[in-house]
Parts: C-alpha cells; structure tokens; sequence
C-alpha cells in the first residue's frame, strides 16, 4: 500500500511538473524572459524546483543574464516599428524559450517522452501564444500606424507575468485558461478558413420578372 500511495504522489507530480510546464511556455509566447526571470527569482528563493540539468537557470549569473535581457526585450516592444522585426525573431525564439522551461520543470519521466512533451506541447503552445500576439500587433500597425501597439505591448507583459505567476501557484487553473485561449484561436482561424472556402450562391432569376 505504502509503494501505491508513492506510486500516486510521483504521478501526480509529474502531472504538475507538465501543467506549470505548459503554463510557463504560454507565458513565453508573450515575452521570452520574463518567465525565465521569474523562473530564476523563485528557484533562488526556494520556492520552485528545477531539474538537475536545468539547474543554471537558478543562479545568481543567469539572474543578472535574464534581468539585462529582460529589460531590452520590454523596452525593444515599445519602440515604434521595431516591435514587428523584434516579432520575427521572437515566433523562433519563443518556441525555443517554450520547450526549455518546459523541460526544466518535468521531472520522473525518461528523457525521450519528456524532450517530446517539451517540444510539442511546450514549444507548441509558446508558439500558438506567439502567432496570436505577432497577429494582433500586425492588425494594430495596420489600423493606427503603429500609435496602437504600445498597448499591444503592454497588454503582452501583463500577460506574461500573470499566466507565470498563475502557471507558478495555480498551474491547473492556467492549463484551463490555455484550452480556452487555444480553442478561441482554432475557432477564429476556423471561421475565417471556411467563410473564405463557401462561395455565394448565385440568386436565381424568376424568367417571370421583367
């Protein structure tokens, strides 16, 4: 009975460790290092655990690398027309960010099925996150000039910090949260794909009306 009840806890455990992992990754399609900051500022104070080999990311180095990256990328955001070229090499990046805090936080499963889970479900999901924030800042350039994007920005960060937080003390509530947002997404591209696919149907002439 004592080995079952272990047997639970580990899985229940690593369920977690997959939940905060997507949570972080979705906080990281919004900004790259501000998860990983956060990530790094809980470790130091005890209050997270990292894996083994993803133990870098809670060291005083890796504050002050994250903390200097941290700030340009935020202040990079909010210089006019160089947020859209930041977004082209963020979509990668970002991706990339997702699957590593993804990885650092999945523990007790081999290292083939976590690096996969990494890269699909926390790569993806960044990814998603990304592709939904580099879409509205384009409509935003489109439509103000670029007057608008500020408030993209804004908007962006406080999503990051919220979703890492949530995906910190909360990390089911978030995973809820992520499958609204996803299904949000998949039913706005839905409508837009097959409302462009349906041709208008042709009205039909009465031979009758003069």
């Amino acid at each position: 009975m004592k080995t079952g009840g272990s047997g639970e806890r580990g899985a229940m455990e690593t369920l977690l460790g997959i939940a905060l992992g997507i949570g972080l990754s979705a906080a990281c399609g919004f900004r790259i290092f501000v998860p990983l900051l956060m990530m790094n500022l809980a470790s130091i104070s005890g209050h997270f655990q990292l894996s083994p080999e993803f133990a870098w990311i809670g060291t005083p180095y890796a504050t002050l690398a994250f903390t200097v990256a941290t700030i340009a990328e935020i202040i990079g955001y909010y210089v006019p027309w160089f947020d859209n070229i930041l977004d082209m090499v963020a979509t990668p990046a970002a991706v990339i960010a997702g699957t590593i805090v993804s990885a650092s936080v999945i523990t007790d499963i081999s290292p083939f099925l976590k690096w996969t889970l990494a890269l699909i479900a926390g790569g993806g999901i960044a990814g998603l996150v990304q592709g939904t924030t580099v879409a509205l800042r384009s409509k935003s350039s489109l439509f103000t000039g670029g007057v608008g994007n500020p408030v993209v920005s804004t908007l962006e960060l406080a999503g990051s910090i919220i979703t890492t937080l949530l995906a910190l003390l909360v990390p089911v509530l978030t995973i809820v949260l992520i499958g609204l947002l996803c299904f949000f997404v998949f039913r706005k591209v839905g409508r837009l794909i097959f409302g462009r696919t349906k041709s208008p149907q042709p009205e039909m002439k009465n031979d009758l009306d003069p």
